[in-house]
């Protein structure tokens, strides 16, 4: 990729008030362009080059014009690249000057990785709107809960107006409905305002079932591979470079047309590319290459279910050189032992030994046996720095996947969320955040569409019982296709003023106030060890160096319990306790002192599903 890149491919506005258009399109022997105007059409054909990429420049076409590209005079298509589509995943695309927006964040450098606190949102439920606009409305208040980044849901164009956005078919249009190119540039530009980097989620394993056309202009798509979702990308046969660059040109579009700080990689473990370069590494080289010429940070975050570290290894030690991975594993360990569940993937969790690999060793399937994958699976990672780690102990998948969409706060006591709030923010890793889940959200997040074909609606319906059989989960299902569905997906952040929502949601705010003030949590700053006692019930968490020592226990038994571990001579201050009155406690019972020396190991009494977390005085 050259030092400055710019997009080459769909509709680019010129000097002169023309646009050039432009298709890859090989599979097309003849291609123009339909400018829809008064009411009428205009066609321009275009030219063939040989490497299949057709072109032309029409003069007086600018920005605000519509246009269809005509496949071998007869199809009408939206184009493959298309900025916007006002009307939907059929209609026709809009021309759209990306200079036109003026921006305000000339200041904005980004945020290094150890620095990221996440706050996973889906725009159209996040709101009454369901708009980037109202999204924006709401960066004050999430400034001050604390978080570092807002981690936005897919926002490529997808059919209808309720979406996940995992269906998305455009991806290089940001959804009509939730505004569109410029109501994304707003909301961007007025989160780095407010201090607040912006994650977008980018689906390049798949492309939804309507509206996807790609396979009309080129092979996008092979059956040597299958996904869950049907014919897997063509990364690595014939013709393949062309649908390589669609899909980098595409990352690097969010990051310099729309100053995007991060892309959050879906399902990574879909991608199929035997080639000697895989297309991860490629994107990754290419977005920190193109982060580096505009003179910003950009992270690349994988979601796989392979706990392969080899994702986020650097390429001179073998790797692909992204900057992050989700670690399903760590909410796994800690839903199991706080829920009890067995059933599905969590078959291969529960109890406290469990949380406690996933704090020390980032995977808990590092090669090991998994009963419920029948093999082994995963590699050992815990060379791998923990900056380089997304957790979580809610997001959209492992709530929305759930046959009722239940979350967190429908399963446990409220003791119990605020242990997992506590594991959450006191991990050496970097957080994230389900909206709602600050506050205890109790409503659930349901899985929906709003597909025009009749009979994909009825496969979809099939295709969710079946991926409930093996949870074992039984009942009647939430209609995906139901607009009930969808609202009832919608939080209700008016909850958060009234107990307990309130307590839980300062005890959120005070765990990441802590974490942002405390040098130590930070990750990879301190040297870390964690102990445990599995009969007991809990573990601990100590952090030395980096700062001032730290001190975490974290007992997850019903039962009262007593930490015993080695801690550096000193008086200890217990800065937080989960148990305390403004948190939603009767008033806690961990002691406020402790005094440490080096001839015993400190006995700490910690009552039922309660954290503490204790600072030493001499630092």
């Amino acid at each position: 990729m050259p030092d400055t890149w710019t997009l080459e491919r769909g509709a680019t506005v010129l000097a002169d008030s023309s646009t050039r258009f432009s298709v890859w399109a090989p599979a097309v022997e003849s291609a123009a362009v339909v400018i829809l105007q008064d009411g009428g059409t205009t066609e321009h054909r275009m030219q063939r080059r040989d490497d299949g990429v057709h072109e032309t420049v029409v003069a007086a076409v600018g920005p605000g014009s519509d246009y269809f590209l005509r496949l071998d005079q007869g199809r009408d298509r939206p184009d493959p690249v298309s900025r916007f589509q006002p009307a939907g995943v059929h209609g026709p695309s809009r021309v759209v000057d990306p200079r036109a927006y003026a921006w305000s964040d000339a200041g904005w450098a980004g945020l290094e990785t150890a620095d990221l606190i996440l706050y996973e949102i889906h725009v159209g439920t996040f709101s009454e709107e369901g708009t980037f606009e109202a999204v924006a409305k709401r960066l004050p208040y999430l400034k001050e809960l604390g978080v570092t980044a807002i981690e936005l849901m897919p926002v490529a164009q997808f059919p209808g107006r309720r979406n996940w956005g995992y269906d998305g078919v455009h991806l290089y249009a940001p959804q009509n409905s939730y505004g569109g190119p410029q109501g994304l540039c707003r909301l961007v530009d007025r989160a780095h305002a407010e201090g607040l980097a912006v994650v977008l989620d980018v689906v390049y394993n798949h492309l939804g079932p309507e509206g996807n056309y790609l396979a009309e202009f080129g092979p996008y798509f092979t059956d040597r591979y299958r996904t869950p979702w049907g014919s897997a990308v063509n990364f690595d046969g014939p013709d393949s470079d062309e649908v390589r660059r669609y899909f980098i040109e595409n990352a690097l579009y969010w990051v310099t047309e729309f100053h995007i700080d991060g892309l959050r990689l879906d399902a990574v473990h879909a991608i199929f590319d035997f080639g000697a370069q895989h297309i991860l590494e490629e994107l990754a080289a290419a977005v920190h290459s193109q982060a580096e010429a505009l003179g910003r940070r950009v992270q690349v975050i994988a979601e796989s279910d392979l706990n392969d570290p080899r994702l986020i290894r650097p390429p001179e030690r073998g790797g692909y050189g992204l900057d992050a991975a989700w670690s399903d594993d760590f909410h796994h360990a800690v839903h199991a032992a706080l829920t009890a569940e067995r059933n599905g993937y969590y078959e291969d969790f529960g109890g406290v030994d469990a949380v406690v690999k996933a704090m020390r060793d980032r995977f808990v399937l590092d090669g090991r046996y998994s009963a419920y994958r029948r093999r082994r699976h995963g590699a050992p990672a815990s060379d791998v720095p923990p900056d380089r780690f997304v957790v979580f102990v809610q997001n959209h998948d492992q709530v929305g996947n759930r046959a009722s969409g239940e979350r967190l706060s429908e399963l446990v006591a409220f003791e119990q969320l605020k242990l997992a709030a506590a594991l959450l923010l006191l991990s050496p890793y970097i957080p994230l955040l389900f909206m709602g889940e600050e506050y205890g959200e109790p409503s659930p997040f349901l899985y929906f569409v709003d597909h025009g074909d009749k009979q994909l609606i009825e496969a979809v319906r099939r295709g969710r019982r079946a991926e409930f059989e093996r949870f074992a989960w039984r009942g009647p299902l939430p209609d995906p296709a139901a607009k009930e569905t969808f609202a009832r997906s919608r939080p209700d952040p008016a909850l958060a003023a009234s107990p307990p929502h309130a307590e839980l949601l300062r005890l959120y705010r005070e765990l990441i106030r802590i974490r942002r003030q405390e040098p130590a949590l930070r990750p990879g700053a301190a040297r870390s060890r964690v102990e445990s006692d599995a009969q007991a019930g809990w573990l601990a968490l100590v952090l030395l160096g980096g700062g001032r020592d730290l001190l975490a226990g974290f007992n997850l038994s019903n039962e009262p319990t007593t930490i015993e571990t080695e801690i550096p001579a000193s008086g200890w201050r217990r800065r937080l306790a989960t148990d305390e009155t403004s948190y939603g406690g009767s008033g806690s019972e961990v002691p406020s002192h402790l005094l440490s020396d080096a001839a015993a190991p400190i006995r700490l009494a910690v009552p039922a599903y309660t954290a503490a977390l204790f600072c030493r005085e001499d630092h």
